[in-house]
């Protein structure tokens, strides 16, 4: 008996050591606002529907890439891509946001309607199922990954 004793007195300062080892790591990890993932994606379409590419660029890393009906764009191809379109306006709604932050890193995935005037008279509709992958630079979140297709 006085042999565990003396063993439980040398584990326990080491076990209590542990513990607070582990907890004080978890307390340091530190989570994001999902909104601010949000407000990034707003801005990258909000670049597109505004024709700001400026604006979309500066939402998205120098890296982005966006999956889009089996053709994968850059910045600068998407906005060879766009800026080849007839004249359009757009009006973007998002819903069903599943939205996951850790550290520097973050991820989400959401339905993406566009509701597009063509030339002033043709209306088409399209809906998306689309998931966006995000890193956290500098302490500004930038969009690093899209990867849409179109829902039936």
């Amino acid at each position: 008996m006085n042999l565990k004793l003396k063993y439980m007195k040398k584990i326990f300062p080491f076990l209590l050591i542990q513990i607070g080892l582990l907890s004080s790591c978890q307390q340091n990890k530190q989570t994001d606002d999902p909104e601010k993932l949000k407000m990034v994606l707003f801005d990258f379409f909000d670049g597109i529907k505004t024709r700001d590419y400026v604006k979309m660029k500066s939402a998205t890393t120098d890296e982005f890439l966006l999956y889009e009906d089996g053709k994968i764009f850059n910045n600068d191809s998407l906005v060879n891509l766009l800026s080849r379109h007839e004249k359009f306006s757009v009006e973007y709604t998002f819903e069903n946001f599943n939205i996951n932050v850790d550290g520097k890193i973050g991820d989400m995935t959401y339905l993406n309607r566009g509701e597009f005037v063509i030339n002033d008279t043709l209306h088409k509709t399209r809906n998306w199922l689309e998931s966006a992958n995000f890193i956290k630079i500098n302490d500004k979140w930038k969009l690093e990954f899209l990867h849409s297709t179109v829902r039936k």
